[in-house]
């Protein structure tokens, strides 16, 4: 029970502001707590040494608003993407210990930078064959950037990128998938998401939709793969959405028709029970999680569908995504639902690319008819993507990141593919605050080690957070100490 507020005790209790969050009724005062809470108003269970909760505002001034995460899983070859090394050709059939460059790959220190699940497909069988490069490439745009004939549209968006060719990750099995939005092994655990901070550090742009949305097939292991908010709490989770113009929000349609009157009335009498279980259990996080959920659910039935109704978009931008054609349109919808959802308020949206447990780009073996076939899903949806959000002026204030969770070896063992690789490899980042027309780093002359300008993971989310004008040290939690590895260094030379 509180201590009496007019009390010269000297006991702690409530300040008038707080005692006006935790007791405001209604949406009012639902929205009077969240205001207070953004303003630092705590109560003191949740003070801690003068730390204060994020109040929504970036920590100085923005570049870009928001993010577009597009994830390809499986391990896309950056040897047939975008850093192109001819000594695989000039070396093909051979051993790397046959080749000029066995010092370099075996004699290398970051053969370290890794803590193994499984057995890596190459250090411990160095009789491996080096593999051919099994597309040509050729350069795009004034730049002159290279880029391989299997993305021939993102290659005449070249200038509006900026490739980054030395990423490295620790884990040389598909958690590497979660490692690259938590920024830690999987056997370290389950963290918090860069989509769950972003989610956390800024307000949202939006009260009709949620500002974390993932599409695509979600991340298959422990934790709740890459919408975890873990514990910055629930109400900083990504929501799931499927992208199905015909049956655009299944999970809060109801049974059965009902008319708006009836639905108003139920969302009504839902949301006092649920106030009244907030002021009996007032610090249950899960508990105001599911309350905010509610309510947003109960405007996203608006919101969604009209996100998706695709007939609204011209001929011309219909085709731009490939939405006329049975091999792009699956991929195609989400990046016109990612579109329309940034130009709707969400801050953070992710698209997964790539069926199955390991992700369909895991190309062990037909690396050929694989990489074929995937990249001819994606390439014209990513590229019109692009041109969509620079025509209407998106771009300038939206980081699309396009990454996978590490590249494929050098070598083939018998078979023609190539296996994990998290040595070295390659994505791109577009839009708000990044140059465009630039390369980045490299690795060596097969393409083995990040060799120059390498770059963890979390440089990616550091360079992120940068450009939406976040400080990720400032949204540390008392008693959740980060490591300095989780806060990563921005890219500066790809800043514009």
């Amino acid at each position: 029970m509180h201590h009496d507020p007019i009390s010269n005790c000297g006991c702690p209790g409530p300040s008038r502001r707080g005692f006006l969050a935790d007791m405001g009724m209604g949406f009012v005062g639902l929205a009077l707590g969240a205001m207070l809470h953004r303003d630092g108003v705590v109560r003191a269970d949740e003070a801690h040494d003068g730390w204060a909760p994020p109040d929504g505002l970036p920590h100085f001034a923005p570049r870009a608003k928001r993010v577009i995460w597009l994830m390809m899983r499986g391990g896309v070859s950056h040897l047939e993407s975008f850093d192109p090394k001819p000594a695989l050709d000039r070396y093909a059939g051979k051993t790397i210990n046959e080749s000029p460059y066995k010092t370099t790959v075996f004699g290398s220190p970051f053969l370290k930078n890794v803590r193994e699940q499984v057995a890596n497909n190459i250090i411990d069988k160095t009789q491996a064959k080096i593999y051919p490069t099994q597309i040509g490439f050729k350069k795009g745009g004034q730049s002159g950037i290279e880029v391989s004939d299997w993305w021939p549209h993102l290659r005449e968006r070249v200038d509006d990128i900026a490739v980054v060719r030395s990423m490295y990750t620790t884990d040389n099995n598909h958690g590497a998938q979660l490692e690259f939005f938590t920024g830690r092994h999987l056997l370290d655990g389950c963290y918090p998401t860069i989509g769950a901070w972003v989610h956390y550090g800024l307000g949202a742009l939006s009260d009709d939709l949620p500002q974390f949305i993932s599409m695509g097939p979600a991340l298959e292991f422990q934790c709740m793969g890459a919408t975890d908010s873990n514990y910055l709490g629930p109400e900083n989770a990504g929501v799931t959405l499927k992208v199905d113009p015909s049956d655009p929000l299944p999970f809060a349609r109801p049974g059965v028709p009902v008319g708006t009157t009836e639905g108003g009335l139920k969302a009504d009498l839902l949301g006092r029970l649920n106030r009244l279980a907030a002021l009996e259990y007032p610090t249950d996080p899960k508990l105001r999680a599911r309350i905010k959920s509610y309510e947003l659910a109960f405007r996203m039935q608006t919101a969604v569908p009209e996100v998706l109704r695709f007939q609204d978009e011209d001929e011309a931008t219909r085709r731009l995504y490939g939405l006329d054609n049975d091999v792009t349109r699956p991929f195609g919808q989400q990046m016109l639902a990612a579109r329309r959802l940034a130009e709707r308020g969400v801050r953070f949206i992710q698209v997964f690319h790539g069926d199955g447990a390991a992700g369909a780009w895991d190309a062990h073996a037909g690396l050929r008819a694989n990489h074929t076939t995937l990249c001819a899903q994606v390439d014209k949806p990513i590229a019109g993507l692009l041109t969509d959000l620079k025509r209407r002026g998106l771009l300038d204030d939206t980081v699309v990141v396009w990454a996978t969770e590490f590249g494929r070896t050098p070598c083939a063992q018998g078979a023609d593919g190539r296996d994990h690789h998290n040595y070295g490899f390659s994505v791109w980042m577009a839009g708000g605050g990044l140059k465009g027309g630039v390369v980045h780093g490299a690795t060596d002359e097969l393409g083995f080690h990040a060799v120059e300008d390498r770059h963890y993971v979390t440089d990616i989310h550091a360079t992120v957070l940068h450009l939406l004008g976040l400080d990720s040290r400032r949204l540390e939690i008392p008693g959740r100490k980060r490591l300095e590895v989780e806060h990563g260094k921005p890219i500066t030379e790809i800043l514009a």
